[in-house]
């Protein structure tokens, strides 16, 4: 396992606390050395928890992988952006609808699928060609996009409990993820129900995945 350049104990992740409305930079930027070391981190968003790593360590992208037990090329991750300006350079021209919509719902709740351009490196890209993008209305991970300055890529933890869909609390993912990841922030509780995800490829939005999110809200 890629560990980063930081003291660990018997080579599992550190566990790092940072406040969620007043997020330390000293903190953040040990996450995003780590993340451009080639590192992978468990950290908060507005819906639930997500592992994620910088979009252009393809190593990172393989590691992620293997943790949700997919083939890179079958996965359907997302990828975490600070802000609106930064998803034009990921992605084809989109209609004015489609951006009134994406500007009234994020950030927030919302995963938007859209045609991916060729600066979304191959291995990251969809058979189809899409990208999921999502602006959490969370500090913390907003911040470790900007300062990374460029997008991380993003899918849930998921809970192996039968009832419950998403594990919220950060120190038992510590428990459970500390020997695949390099840093879990612990950012508080998380949620428990994940983002909406919406397809914008076609004429129309439509909703693929029912979630926190509202489509109402957004048109």
């Amino acid at each position: 396992m890629y560990l980063c350049s930081i003291s660990t104990i018997n080579h599992n992740s550190m566990l790092i606390r940072i406040h969620p409305d007043n997020p330390s930079e000293r903190l953040l930027r040990l996450a995003v050395d780590c993340l451009r070391q080639g590192g992978v981190i468990i950290y908060p968003t507005d819906t639930v928890y997500a592992i994620g790593c910088d979009i252009h360590q393809s190593k990172a992208v393989q590691r992620v992988a293997q943790i949700k037990n997919i083939k890179p090329e079958n996965a359907n991750f997302s990828l975490i952006c600070h802000d609106l300006s930064h998803i034009s350079d990921l992605t084809k021209p989109f209609s004015t609808s489609i951006y009134k919509a994406m500007k009234k719902g994020l950030p927030g709740p919302f995963t938007f699928i859209l045609n991916a351009n060729n600066n979304v490196p191959k291995l990251f890209q969809s058979r189809k060609k899409t990208v999921g993008i999502r602006i959490p209305d969370n500090k913390i991970s907003r911040e470790l996009v900007r300062l990374l300055g460029n997008p991380m890529i993003s899918t849930s933890v998921y809970d192996d409990d039968e009832i419950i869909q998403y594990t919220t609390d950060p120190e038992l993912i510590h428990e459970n993820y500390q020997q695949h990841v390099d840093i879990v922030i612990d950012g508080g509780n998380g949620g428990n129900q994940a983002s909406t995800v919406i397809d914008c490829t076609g004429d129309e939005l439509v909703v693929v995945r029912e979630g926190k999110g509202r489509l109402e809200e957004i048109l």
